[in-house]
C-alpha cells in the first residue's frame, strides 16, 4: 500500500449501531442478534480458511435474517467469495490487502489505529470507520501500544470526524460510557461479553445503555 501525505478522511458518514461486540464463531453471532446485536464482527484467528468462510457465511446469514450488520475481520478474500459488506483490517493486513479488489466488491472498511503513524496511515485508505485502541488495558490480545486513555480519544475523534470513531480495549459498560461521553461513536467489547456468566443479559445491559447514550 503506497501512503499519500496531507491525507484526509473523506466527508461520509455511515450511522452504526454503538454497541459493536467482537465474536469468534457464528454460534455467538447468532447468540447476540437474538439479544438485538445490530453490528457484530467476526474475529476468528486460529481456524482454518474453510472454517472461516463457512462461518462467516452462516454469520452472514444470521445477521441478515436479524437486520444486523457483520464485519469480517482480516479475511478480506473470504470477506468478498461469501458477499459480506464490510471487513475490518488491522494494520498488518493494510500492508498485503488488495484495497482495490475489496473497494471494486463493494465492502466497506474499518482500521484499526494506535498511534499517529497509524492514524495518517489509515486515513489514506479513506475507511468508513476508525478503530482507536486500546482504550484502557485489555486481557483479550498482547499489545504492544499503552492505553490511550479518553483525552487521545477525543483527539481522534475531532480528526476523523466526520467518520465514525470506534473505541476498543478494557472496556465495561461503565468504561463505554466514558468513551461514548468522551468522543466515541462506536464502543467495541470482547470479554466483558464472552466471559460474563451471563453473556445475553449483559449484552442486553450493553445494548440498553449504549443506544440511550
Amino acid at each position: 500500500m503506497t501512503l499519500a501525505p496531507n491525507s484526509a478522511p473523506q466527508a461520509k458518514a455511515e450511522k452504526l449501531d454503538p454497541f459493536y461486540p467482537i465474536v469468534d464463531s457464528a454460534a455467538w453471532v447468532g447468540r447476540l442478534v437474538g439479544v438485538g446485536a445490530r453490528l457484530i464482527q467476526l474475529r476468528i484467528k486460529t481456524k482454518d480458511e474453510a472454517t472461516v468462510a463457512r462461518e462467516t457465511r452462516e454469520s452472514l446469514s444470521l445477521c441478515r435474517k436479524a437486520g444486523a450488520t457483520l464485519i469480517v475481520n482480516d479475511y478480506w478474500r473470504i470477506a468478498i467469495a461469501e458477499g459480506a459488506d464490510w471487513v475490518h483490517l488491522g494494520q498488518e493486513d493494510l500492508d498485503t490487502a488488495d484495497l482495490a479488489a475489496i473497494r471494486k466488491a463493494g465492502l466497506k472498511l474499518g482500521v484499526s489505529t494506535h498511534d499517529e503513524l497509524e492514524l495518517v496511515r489509515g486515513l489514506v485508505v479513506a475507511p468508513d470507520y476508525v478503530a482507536l485502541g486500546p482504550i484502557f488495558p485489555t486481557i483479550s490480545k498482547d499489545m504492544a501500544f499503552v492505553p490511550q486513555g479518553l483525552e487521545r480519544l477525543a483527539e481522534w475523534k475531532r480528526r476523523v470526524s466526520p467518520l465514525p470513531l470506534c473505541a476498543i480495549g478494557g472496556l465495561d459498560l461503565e468504561r463505554a460510557k466514558l468513551c461514548l461521553a468522551a468522543g466515541a461513536d462506536i464502543v467495541s467489547v470482547i470479554s466483558d461479553i464472552t466471559l460474563n456468566a451471563d453473556p445475553e443479559a449483559r449484552a442486553k445491559q450493553w445494548i440498553a445503555a449504549t443506544r440511550t447514550a
